[in-house]
């Protein structure tokens, strides 16, 4: 039987986490409202690779810009998914060693809040 199957009332839930340890409990938000868990897992994935291009310098080695998103970035799973959510360790490597698109990085897109403000937008 799929996670799929026991979303939580009003959808999955994003923990957005700090890494660089700023804040008090290094969660920085949680973005709720994710329909399907698929939907979920693919905004975690965005965030955690526009957030790693945030942390890339032009001539850094993949571990350079590995250790920086460490330092400074930001990490995203979803809530209640146990062995179906996204987890970025499976994909840092990657990550690091290659800089992703606008398409790979595009979260905004898949946010939930976002059709919330389509919608005034349109009024």
């Amino acid at each position: 039987m799929s996670v799929e199957l026991f979303a939580p009332e009003g959808g999955w839930r994003v923990r957005i986490v700090d890494l660089s340890g700023a804040s008090h409990d290094d969660v920085v938000e949680e973005v709720g409202g994710f329909p399907t868990l698929p939907l979920a897992n693919a905004f975690c994935r965005a965030y955690v690779r526009d957030s790693i291009e945030r942390c890339r310098l032009p001539g850094a080695t993949p571990r350079e810009v590995l250790a920086a998103w460490f330092a400074y970035g930001e990490d995203a799973e979803v809530i209640e998914a146990g062995e179906e959510g996204w987890r970025s360790a499976n994909e840092l490597d990657g990550f690091g060693a290659t800089p992703g698109s606008e398409i790979e990085r595009d979260w905004r897109s898949l946010d939930p809040r976002r059709a919330g403000a389509d919608e005034e937008e349109d009024d």
